[in-house]
């Protein structure tokens, strides 16, 4: 009992507080004192572009079988490799976007005729179906697939335009916009505007407007997501040649701010924090480092410039991923996280080193690798 009286005094709440602290920063809570320098060893070019080659090609012969795989697990997988993405179909390596749009039966995949087009039955939070509003429009936007591409669904014909001016016509001010913005940002002029069944007039201004209002802390996995379909968004814009007004400088300051706190949370081994863009963490899971390093990664690898992208916070970031794949080549990943990670990783690969750009991916104007930016004319 004197114990105890003695830790009750208010005089000793100093030192109660300061054991508390310590308790919490031994715990791998966030400290404030400044990390060192040290990290992961920064390799010459040619050791980078070999290792990044090589982990690339690694994650994509992790081929995926239909009866085994959900649809969650299957269109990340074609987000990261687009036509180069392959399903075991039957014992045999198929085209895996040829087969998903061919009217391929598999879990959690579900289309339907819509008022206006063709609608996705959503199945959030099981990470088996899709989770979010046109979800699997907005992967498939990036994942190269153009506008007229066929979509059989139950043996009726289809086009991606379908899904498309279906969700055109489903927004509203009470959605989770992010995939959608990251569709039609690709697929659109960003001056489009239509009319919705809500009545209203939108546009891809307002759908900008909408995604740069939210928090980013309570936003799928840690707002990442969202500052993409922002950044490929703004990178159409500018294409134009037009300053930024309206929504297009708000979007703007939103991603420099994202970047900035990417880059002041890092940790020491190159890896992104795991609480994203609110404050430094460190996850002593590998897997968890996997995902959220990846998705930040994705993220900065189409909002930063080409001078951006080789400075050596961005390097150790590369190379901090890479040496995650390398220790995981033979582990079981989860397939979020594998896929962001994997199609971060290609992103940078072209953009630092030169080849084939990405199908789909909108960059940065002047930026290695970017091409035109598709629209519905062409």
């Amino acid at each position: 009992m004197t114990l105890f009286k003695s830790f009750s005094r208010r005089d000793l709440w100093p030192w109660a507080l300061a054991l508390a602290c310590q308790l919490l920063w031994l715990a791998g809570c966030e400290s404030e004192q400044p990390k060192p320098a040290a990290g992961p060893t920064l390799v010459s070019d040619a050791d980078l572009k070999r290792r990044l080659d090589d982990v690339i090609a690694s994650a994509r012969e992790r081929h995926m079988d239909p009866q085994v795989n959900n649809a969650w697990q299957i269109v990340h997988g074609a987000l990261a490799y687009g036509d180069e993405f392959k399903l075991r179909v039957d014992g045999k390596l198929v085209p895996g976007i040829e087969w998903i749009l061919n009217d391929g039966k598999f879990n959690g995949w579900k289309l339907v005729p819509g008022e206006k087009g063709l609608d996705s039955i959503m199945e959030p939070g099981n990470k088996v179906g899709e989770g979010h509003e046109d979800q699997w429009l907005g992967y498939l936007s990036q994942s190269g697939v153009p506008l007229e591409h066929p979509v059989i669904v139950a043996g009726q014909k289809f086009k991606v335009r379908d899904m498309l001016t279906q969700s055109q016509w489903d927004v509203h001010d009470a959605m989770e916009a992010t995939w959608t913005l990251m569709a039609l940002g690709n697929y659109l002029p960003y001056d489009t505007a239509w009319k919705a069944k809500d009545g209203h007039t939108w546009s891809i201004e307002r759908l900008v407007s909408l995604e740069s209002a939210q928090v980013l802390g309570t936003s799928a996995c840690g707002g990442t997501h969202r500052m993409y379909g922002l950044a490929t968004t703004l990178n159409h814009y500018r294409r134009s040649g037009k300053p930024l007004t309206g929504a297009w400088v708000v979007a703007d300051k939103k991603i420099r701010d994202a970047i900035e706190a990417a880059h002041r949370f890092q940790q020491p081994d190159g890896s992104f924090s795991a609480n994203y863009f609110e404050r430094s963490a460190v996850a002593p899971e590998i897997a968890t480092r996997i995902s959220t390093t990846g998705h930040v990664f994705e993220f900065l690898t189409v909002s930063l410039s080409d001078d951006e992208l080789r400075q050596p916070w961005v390097t150790r970031a590369a190379v901090s991923l890479v040496e995650l794949f390398e220790a995981t080549r033979d582990l079981p990943l989860e397939c979020g996280a594998l896929y962001h990670a994997a199609h971060g990783l290609r992103i940078y690969r072209e953009r630092r080193f030169g080849g084939s750009p990405l199908p789909g991916v909108t960059l940065p104007p002047g930026a290695a690798g970017a091409e035109p930016a598709k629209t519905a004319a062409n």
